[in-house]
């Protein structure tokens, strides 16, 4: 696949990279060379194989989702710097005005 340098600035943009001329001229044949690898990779008789997320068999080794018991909001609010019965007290953070118009 041949990529020009627009092809180049495109993907740049899409990835919000900021490449300078000389750095697009270097890039360019990298991101060829990366495109032809896909294509061959597209290439190959993937019938019969089934998709799998690891080349290597391992099993899941994380704890099986189980139900405990968390801290009560008592608990949770007796660390906090300013709260009250049931929520923790933040001061206002766009002023007075915001307040006013919700």
């Amino acid at each position: 696949m041949t990529l020009t340098d627009d092809d180049v600035r495109k993907l740049a943009y899409l990835a919000r990279l900021e490449l300078t001329d000389l750095e697009v001229a270097q890039v360019r044949p990298q991101l060829g060379q990366i495109f032809e690898f896909v294509e061959g990779l597209s290439a190959l008789n993937t019938e019969g194989v089934e998709p799998m997320t690891t080349a290597l068999d391992v099993d899941n080794r994380w704890r099986s989702d189980q139900v405990v018991a968390g801290v009560s909001r008592q608990q949770a609010l007796a660390n906090s710097p300013s709260a009250d019965d049931e929520c923790f007290l933040v001061p206002a953070v766009l002023g007075a005005a915001a307040a006013k118009k919700s």
